[in-house]
Formats: structure tokens, sequence, C-alpha cells
């Protein structure tokens, strides 16, 4: 969505523009919550909601809004039947589909956002999408970690102390979603509703050992938005120039390394962590430091049955219990028969978002029910909310 939004941002120069933006999904929807699409006075195009489906639709609301015959508003899709010729998403998902004029009014507080997201800092935006009083939709505010709400009005004040507390737990898991409330403010109830766009900083993939399947790993992994760090502590191997692809190439023992940046709390859940050098000085010191951390998410050792067998005989000899052990994925990797590095990368990358998206691993025609999960938003909104409901 940043790119969409600077698009805008840029386009309000010459006046409002209109922003569609996908709040809620159910089913085998395309796109997930957050995806958008701008569209000028002018007819120009950027973004998409749906992948097709219903962006003729989106873009006539979207041309409404801007000549101020249609207000802000949701509109839902959903499945259109095949023999009809109505707008529907075929596919057989439903969204909704928030649709505003962006005002030039509006371009400090939209350059502010992007800068934070430009820079890696996390950063959302909550929007009133619904509300008993219309004057209140559209409204908008952006919240920090830090609780900074420097030169908010006395709307978006209001807004904050409303969604403060569920939008800032919301950035914390970097997760994007709706959250919904009473009339009045009170938890039950639905409303008001309030979307929450959230932007973190990327994800960090950290690869010990500067080998061939490395390079193609940090590859793949930037393809998928990664952070990568490439560690190794031998200097003629651990050069930039090997590994292009990767933010940050460091010399070090990769066990050092690792408990330095966890203990600097720059790893976290997301984190994944790769031992793909098959030597025990470097993968058991470095496997011991990363199961131990609950702020790495994934980590995995590439090897033979045989090497990971004596792998963990060497990581129950330096104390490692046995549910530490129950987190390593190793041989690292889904069973597609990969064979080159950059097969195997593929692999590697498969099974680190099957891990973060509690994903099979299947094939999806041996599957059944939804093919699109929700990707963590709706359960994490409802995990955030459940304490409260208590």
């Amino acid at each position: 969505m940043a790119d969409v939004l600077r698009f805008v941002a840029d386009s309000l120069s010459t006046g409002p523009v209109a922003l569609a933006t996908v709040v809620s999904t159910s089913g085998s929807s395309p796109l997930p919550a957050g995806s958008a699409m701008a569209v000028t006075a002018e007819g120009d195009v950027v973004g998409s909601v749906s992948g097709g489906c219903v962006e003729a639709a989106v873009f006539d609301l979207a041309q409404e809004v801007l000549r101020g015959t249609a207000g802000p508003g949701l509109h839902r899709f959903g499945f259109a039947d095949a023999d009809a010729f109505e707008v529907g998403l075929t596919c057989g998902g439903a969204l909704e589909v928030f649709v505003e004029a962006v005002r030039p009014a509006q371009r400090s507080r939209l350059d502010r956002l992007l800068l934070d997201v430009g820079e890696q800092r996390a950063v959302a935006l909550a929007t009133v999408t619904a509300h008993p009083d219309p004057a209140q939709v559209g409204l908008r505010v952006m919240l920090r970690p830090d609780g900074d709400a420097a030169g908010a009005t006395a709307d978006e004040l209001r807004l904050l102390a409303l969604v403060g507390d569920d939008a800032r737990a919301m950035l914390g898991n970097g997760t994007t979603g709706s959250l919904t409330y009473g009339a009045l403010g009170e938890r039950l109830g639905d409303a008001i509703r309030v979307f929450v766009q959230t932007w973190v900083p990327a994800p960090r993939l950290i690869i010990v050992g500067a080998v061939d399947f490395s390079a193609a790993l940090a590859r793949v992994a930037k393809v998928l938005g990664y952070r990568v760090t490439l560690c190794d502590a031998r200097p003629v191997f651990a050069t930039p120039q090997r590994f292009p692809a990767a933010d940050e190439v460091v010399v070090d023992w990769p066990h050092r390394y690792l408990r330095a940046e966890i203990e600097a709390g720059r790893t976290d859940g997301r984190t994944a962590v790769c031992v793909l050098t098959h030597d025990s000085k470097f993968d058991v010191p470095a496997l011991e430091v990363a199961l131990a951390s609950g702020d790495v998410g994934y980590v995995g050792a590439m090897g033979s049955r045989r090497t990971h067998g004596d792998r963990v005989g060497r990581l129950r000899d330096a104390g490692v219990t046995d549910d530490a052990l129950a987190r390593l994925h190793s041989p690292i990797g889904l069973d597609l028969g990969a064979r080159t590095p950059e097969e195997t990368a593929v692999s590697i990358a498969a099974e680190i978002i099957a891990s973060r998206y509690a994903g099979t691993g299947r094939p999806l025609a041996a599957t059944g029910g939804d093919i699109h999960r929700p990707g963590g938003a709706v359960e994490a909104v409802e995990a955030v909310r459940a304490p409260a409901r208590a």
C-alpha cells in the first residue's frame, strides 16, 4: 500500500485523489486486507483491490467520490453467479472496500507517514470506515509505538483514545485488520469500525555460512521482502561481492553475532535463522543460541539425516532441551525434490512461509477449505481484544 500512498501524495498537487482500500476479506479473496487502488480525476489508476475482478466497479465508485456525488463509505463485493453479468468475485470469496477522497490538505501527514515507512520505523494508520456520525467517516490518525500524538486534532485525539491500545498492539504484532466498537465506544458492538494498516520493519533472515546455497537463499529471501544478513567467521569467503543480494555481510563467529543481535532486541518472532555451514564448530554454537531465544521465529539447519542425528547429539550434550530441539527444522526445507542451490532455496523459503502462517506444506489440491488464510490479521485482532472482553 505504501507505493499507492506515495502516488496519492504526489498527485495531490493537482487536486483530490480517490483511494480504495480493502479492509476485510473472507473466503478465497485474491488480495489481502490493506491492498489499495488510487484513482485521479483524470482517470489514472495505480494499485489493485482484487487482481481484476471488481476493479471497474471500484473505479466507478472512486469517480463518484471525486465528483462529490457520493461520500466515503464501505462497499462489499461477493461471489457472482457464473451465468450473471454482475460485478463479483469469481473465486468465491468476498471483500469490503472503503472508498474515500484524499484531499491536498492531507499531503503533509501522508509525507510524514511515508517517511516513517521509508526509514523502516514502525507506524500504523487508523481510519474510521463506519460511524453513526457520518462526519466521522474517513477520519484517520497515525500511531507510533512511542505514543507520539503531536499535532493531533481534537477528533483525532478522541479516535486515539478509542483505538490506541488495540491499534498499538496490532502494530506490535505487525498485523493489519479492522476493529469494531459499539456506538458509545464500548468493546462489544460494530456500530463503529476502524481499519488499522500497519507498517513494520522488514522481517529478518540471518544466514549462517558463506556457501553457494546461502547466496541462492539470499536472492529468494529478498524477493519475499526479508532483510538478509550473511554471517561467517571466515573473511576470505564472507564478502559482499560473493553475496550481492544480502543487505549486510558480517564477519564474526555466528553464535557471538546472534547473541548480540538478540540481546540488542534486533530479532523478533518474524526472524528466521538458517544455518547452512555443515560444520559443527559453527553450527552447534549458533543453533544453541538461536534455539534458546524466544525472539527467533524459525530456526533451520542444512545437512543429511546422519548430520542431523550427530548435530542433535551435540546440541543435547551442550544442554539444549528437547522442547528447544522440537523447534529445529532439520533437515531444512520442504520435500520438493530440490537439487540445485536455487531449488533448495525455494524449498527453504517455502518452509519458512509455512512455519510463519501455519501452512501444511501439502499440495492445495490435496487440502480443503479456504485457499487464502487470513494471514494472521483476524486472529491477531481477536487476540488483542480478548483480554479486554474477558
